[in-house]
């Protein structure tokens, strides 16, 4: 099942609240300014903090 990008419309970051991006592999969401992904499994994004994979800035650059 993928993931519908139309859901960041209305999907935030859990820490900062902020916007949220698809990432390059469709397989996570980035909150580029905490420098989190969230992942997305079976189409459901998980967005729970301590299911994040902290990202480090070359990661993030990576994603452009």
């Amino acid at each position: 099942m993928v993931f519908d990008i139309k859901l960041l419309d209305v999907l935030a970051c859990p820490v900062c609240k902020g916007k949220l991006t698809a990432g390059s592999d469709k397989r996570t969401l980035v909150c580029r300014f905490d420098r989190l992904a969230y992942p997305v499994r079976d189409g459901i994004a998980v967005l729970i903090e301590t299911e994040a994979q902290p990202l480090t800035q070359a990661q993030l650059d990576d994603m452009k």
